[in-house]
């Protein structure tokens, strides 16, 4: 039976719809956009340029992972790393355009019933952007559809030392360190994405192969998708290619496949 095509979906994003099992969709899917500052220097334009274009990308791949029902979307979109390792003149373009993004899209996120939460050292980012990114927070808070997270000012170890320091804080306050409990669920409890399921797909585009300090506890058992489309030309039918790939595969979570478990079974049979 042919799955229902969801509105909204252009020709191109129909097709590898098409493909789908709509009952196999990732829960959670985590993106790296990468490829900015190359996009520009193609192109021969200033770094500034690739992230401008950037923003088409993000609108984009969140409007197709709202339309297909995709329960969370988590954009890593401005390390902690950033701020020592690109030029002021960039990091303060990064913040305004940030600002600016959060203003335009706070209709289009309320219309897509989208609602947006952040991850990240957020306190340490210019107090006017941190106002934006509450006004935002507020202005979809009430929305039911897909939860958008920002990874801004994030960095995954910076993430572990801030829960594990919760983890102690919450011991010392109720009687002593000694009632310091760790296991990996109160880990869990006290992470950033604490909210969330762990991503089933993260999804790494420019064709680098690496995770850059992103969610590296959560992604313990994610599927990778590296494509070597750089991230100013990334939209909704490429993330759709990402998760007809996912589907793909077989999640094992440390364990046999199907296959390999029966041939085991089978072998500890004939040597009884």
């Amino acid at each position: 039976m042919q799955a229902r095509i969801p509105a909204g979906l252009d020709r191109k994003e129909t097709e590898v719809y098409r493909q789908l099992d709509p009952d196999r969709l990732p829960r959670h899917i985590a993106i790296i956009m990468d490829g900015n500052g190359r996009w520009a220097k193609r192109r021969h334009l200033p770094r500034v340029a690739g992230h401008r274009a950037g923003v088409t990308a993000v609108r984009s791949t969140i409007e197709t992972a709202a339309r297909i029902h995709i329960p969370a979307l988590t954009l890593y979109a401005f390390s902690e790393e950033n701020w020592k390792k690109r030029p002021r003149s960039e990091v303060g373009f990064l913040m305004g355009l940030l600002g600016r993004y959060l203003k335009a899209e706070v209709p289009a996120l309320n219309k897509n019933n989208i609602r947006l939460e952040y991850i990240g050292r957020q306190h340490e980012l210019p107090e006017d952007v941190q106002e934006r990114m509450a006004w935002a927070r507020e202005s979809t808070a009430r929305n039911t559809g897909m939860a958008l997270t920002l990874a801004l000012n994030y960095s995954a170890r910076s993430e572990l030392v801030d829960a594990f320091r919760s983890m102690v804080e919450k011991a010392t306050s109720n009687g002593g360190i000694e009632h310091l409990e760790i296991n990996e669920d109160e880990v869990a409890r006290h992470l950033y994405t604490r909210a969330l399921p762990d991503p089933d797909l993260v999804v790494r585009t420019s064709g680098e192969m690496r995770l850059s300090n992103f969610l590296l506890w959560q992604l313990a058992y994610a599927e990778i998708y590296v494509t070597p489309t750089l991230w100013p030309d990334f939209r909704g039918v490429h993330l759709l290619e990402g998760i007809a790939e996912y589907q793909k595969r077989e999640r094992r979570y440390g364990g046999l496949n199907h296959g390999e478990a029966h041939t085991n079974s089978e072998h500890a049979k004939n040597h009884k």
